[in-house]
This record gives C-alpha cells, sequence and structure tokens, in this order.
C-alpha cells in the first residue's frame, strides 16, 4: 500500500513538472494595437510626377496622409507625421509648384486625445522618409527616440547638412538604423530598410492582436493602386533601379509574412484598414 502512495505522489510531482516544462515554452503573445489617424489631405493636381513617363500626364487623383499609433506592451511608437500644423486652416493651400493642393484636418495634440494618448506617452517615433508630407508634426516627437536609417540621417540631421529641416528640430534622441529593425525584439513590429524613394527609406509590418494578417505598410513605396500593379517609379525619386529592386523585396516580404499590405495614401487602403481595426473584438 505504501509502494501505492509513493508511487501516486512521485506520478504527481512529474505531471506537476511537465505542466510547468510546457507552460513555460508556450510563450505569451504581447497585445499589440494599431490606430490609424489623418495627418492631412493631398490633391495631386500634376499627376505626371508619380511616373517616370508621360503615363498620368493630364490626370489628378485624391491622397489621404495617413500617420499611425502602435501600442505594446514595452512601450510606444508613431509611425510618420502628416503634413506640418500650419496647415490645419479653414482652406486648402495650393502649393507654388503647381503639383499640390493641401490641408491638415486637425493638431496632433486633439487627434491623440480622441485615442486616448498624449504626445509623451510614445517612446519612439519613426518616419517612413523624411519628406513634408511625413515628417509634419515631428518637431513635436521631443520625448521620444528617433528610429531612422543612417543614410537618411545623414542627409536630413548629419553634421555635413548646412540647412536642416525646421520639423527635426526638436529630436535629439537618435537611434541609427542599418537595415531592417524588431522594434520590441519579439517579431510583433519591425521596420524594413526599402530604400529607392529617399536613400533611407522604410516600412512596417504590424502584427496586430485580433488580426488574422499581419498589417504592412507601405510608405511611399507605392503612392496609389496602379504603381503597385505596374510598378511605377515617382520621377522624384532617389534612385529608380533601387526603387524597383525594394518593390521586389518588398512584394516578397509581403507573401512571407501573408500580409495585409496599406499603402498609406491611398483613400481606398485607409477606408480598408478602418473595417480591419473596427472589426477587432474588444477584450471581456
Amino acid at each position: 500500500m505504501k509502494n501505492l502512495f509513493y508511487l501516486l505522489v512521485a506520478l504527481s510531482i512529474v505531471s506537476c513538472k511537465n505542466a510547468e516544462k510546457k507552460e513555460a515554452q508556450s510563450p505569451v503573445v504581447p497585445e499589440v494595437k494599431l490606430y490609424q489617424l489623418k495627418g492631412g489631405s493631398i490633391l495631386v493636381k500634376k499627376l505626371e510626377v508619380f511616373s517616370q513617363d508621360t503615363t498620368y500626364t493630364g490626370q489628378q487623383k485624391q491622397f489621404t496622409d495617413s500617420y499611425y499609433v502602435i501600442s505594446h506592451p514595452k512601450g510606444n511608437l508613431m509611425w510618420d507625421a502628416g503634413l506640418p500644423e500650419q496647415l490645419v486652416v479653414p482652406e486648402p493651400y495650393d502649393e507654388p509648384s503647381g503639383v499640390y493642393r493641401i490641408q491638415r484636418q486637425d493638431s496632433l495634440k486633439n487627434q491623440l486625445k480622441s485615442i486616448g494618448f498624449k504626445v509623451e506617452d510614445f517612446n519612439y517615433f519613426a518616419m517612413s522618409h523624411s519628406h513634408f508630407d511625413h515628417s509634419g508634426h515631428a518637431s513635436y516627437m521631443e520625448d521620444a527616440t528617433l528610429l531612422i536609417q543612417n543614410d537618411e540621417f545623414n542627409v536630413t540631421l548629419g553634421d555635413t547638412v548646412k540647412v536642416k529641416n525646421e520639423a527635426f528640430k526638436n529630436l535629439s534622441k537618435v537611434q541609427k538604423l542599418y537595415g531592417d529593425y524588431d522594434v520590441f525584439a519579439d517579431g510583433t513590429v519591425i521596420i524594413k530598410a526599402m530604400p529607392g524613394h529617399t536613400i533611407g527609406h522604410q516600412v512596417l509590418l504590424v502584427n496586430v492582436t485580433g488580426l488574422e494578417k499581419p498589417i504592412l505598410l507601405t510608405g511611399d513605396l507605392y503612392h496609389f493602386e496602379e504603381n503597385r500593379t505596374y510598378k511605377r517609379v515617382p520621377s522624384f525619386n532617389y534612385n529608380a533601379p533601387q526603387t524597383i529592386k525594394s518593390m521586389e523585396a518588398f512584394e516578397e516580404f509581403a507573401e512571407e509574412e501573408n500580409a495585409e499590405v496599406i499603402i498609406q495614401h491611398s483613400p481606398k487602403d485607409y477606408e480598408k484598414l478602418e473595417k480591419l481595426l473596427n472589426s477587432i473584438e474588444p477584450k471581456a
């Protein structure tokens, strides 16, 4: 009888240890939230600048200008920064080149308040690139660490830059990147280097809790659907051949990850992402 008792105790101990081991091996998946905000609207009055040839001559197209908030247990990241807040005006502004008619809907402070955030809540700030429509409110992100490709840093903030962009004047915390970067070191939020539009252009993958597919934000690798379909490169890109290589790498990565691609300037994709985010059931 004693032997049976000891056997049962031993089995119980082994069972508990196995359960503990299994629990230890099961990774805890962090809860990642994504918010999409409007950083402005852009009417492209001369769409031909978005091709290397005359494909779009005489055409116009409406763009949106989104930026994003990513909430993670280890901190918060803001991706891109919309148009400058000076463009929060009653009427759209026709900029001097005649290409763009631009306007911003609201300030960063008000928009963050609508989703329960403050500017001071961000650990990290990253831009797909440093053009004016992605760096608009960057100067307010002084408490966050800027995640920027080294090449992009050198042409925007480096010591050799004679006239630095006012949008970056308050950004003293900088982490230079040399390629891809896993922001929270757990595979949930990954910056991918995709140069060509600018020398240090990058895109962002976000594994949002509650969605079947990860979200892959394009930056300005593509501006609208046709440019993705036909791999058309804007006339003002830093390097056209490099852009094509990045497009190929991007599509391969999107397929590997089974990702939902969101073209950041596309009104259609803005609506698509809104529907996806609204479909997430809140936790009980």
